[in-house]
């Protein structure tokens, strides 16, 4: 079944639910072929649990757009959530059996980026850094039955990139002006004891082409910034355009993001005549009085702060989370070999 360029271990046609009939250890396994987007094929093939997964990248119009200027994604030291978020839509699991999906991000090349300006194109510009420490982004929602999965979209909105090294919150490291493609896992919670001998067969890796991506600190292709401002439905005060500041405040104060007329002082109420007090009419208005001067002070001593200290064997990172079995050690991406470069819209020199 083809869909969105990208290539798949699935194994032959067979009719419907087929492959989830029998027992945990029955039932061939899945052989290798040529399909929609997946990797890793072990020794023996695929478990029939995962060998009929497939996967359809949701917003794939918007991916090829941002494909064809050269996606950039911005990393931060605190995080930064995708644009386009990453989504696909799951078909061809059991129903009946439990899945984890997770992500994990590899270096398309082994070369460092600049972007010249001049020329409005990326250019090779050395080796790449070392490696980034490897981590994998689970989805909140793993373990679920497969109906669970298939029943909606599939959203992975709350990943985050990040540049920072020491990071302890579960963030994808990530190093600044490298390529990298996104890579989907589906993993088969297998019931048996001995699961750890059928790992290679458990799992089934998608990756789409278009969803590669340059990391960057900040926007180089404008291009690339204005169709985020366009096409992100979070990025709606950039094209409102910024307040414009009150007169008399200084820039990023609060009181340059009150309205006018509330900044406006209030003309003072004129003071009632006492009931029975003669009106005197031709007299002159009495000049205003001055407003008292504020009261003063006396300026208070700095406070001191005492550092805030964990008890000891507090883990103030993300909530570790345990795998039913140990995860296989997921193959390099073969999509692209030396024959079959990637169209990224790179240039090197």
């Amino acid at each position: 079944m083809p869909g969105n360029g990208a290539t798949d271990t699935s194994c032959p046609p067979t009719t419907p639910m087929a492959a989830f009939l029998g027992g945990p250890s029955e039932g061939s396994p899945c052989t290798a072929g040529l399909g929609w987007a997946g990797e890793g094929t072990g020794a023996g093939g695929k478990n029939r649990h995962v060998c009929h997964a497939a996967a359809r990248l949701e917003m794939g119009s918007l991916w090829e757009e941002f494909n064809r200027l050269g996606t950039e994604m911005i990393v931060t030291k605190a995080g930064r959530r995708m644009f386009p978020t990453f989504q696909v839509k799951l078909s061809g699991l059991d129903p009946l059996a439990d899945y984890v999906l997770l992500m994990d991000f590899i270096p398309l090349d082994d070369k460092r980026y600049r972007y010249a300006f001049h020329s409005s194109s990326w250019l090779a510009a050395g080796r790449a850094e070392p490696a980034a420490p490897g981590r994998v982004h689970f989805h909140p929602d793993s373990p679920a039955k497969g109906a669970q999965w298939m029943r909606q979209i599939v959203s992975f909105d709350k990943l985050k990139l990040t540049n920072n090294l020491l990071d302890d919150n579960g963030h994808i490291i990530l190093n600044s002006m490298h390529r990298y493609q996104p890579r989907f896992h589906v993993v088969f919670v297998d019931p048996r004891r001995d699961s750890e001998r059928f790992a290679h067969q458990n799992f089934k890796s998608f990756s789409f082409p278009e969803t590669q991506f340059m990391a960057v600190t900040a926007y180089q292709n404008h291009r690339i910034t204005q169709l985020k401002i366009a096409s992100n439905p979070f990025a709606k005060g950039f094209r409102d355009g910024d307040p414009e500041p009150w007169c008399g405040a200084p820039a990023g104060s609060l009181l340059g993001a009150m309205p006018r007329g509330r900044a406006t002082p209030l003309p003072p109420r004129p003071e009632k005549q006492e009931k029975g007090a003669p009106r005197n009419h031709g007299a002159l208005a009495a000049a205003p009085q001055q407003p008292a001067a504020p009261p003063t002070f006396p300026e208070l001593p700095a406070p001191t702060f005492q550092p805030l200290t964990c008890p000891p064997g507090v883990y103030v990172g993300a909530k570790p989370r345990t795998l039913p079995y140990p995860l296989p050690a997921f193959p390099p991406l073969s999509t692209y070999g030396p024959t079959a470069a990637p169209t990224f819209g790179y240039g090197q020199q």
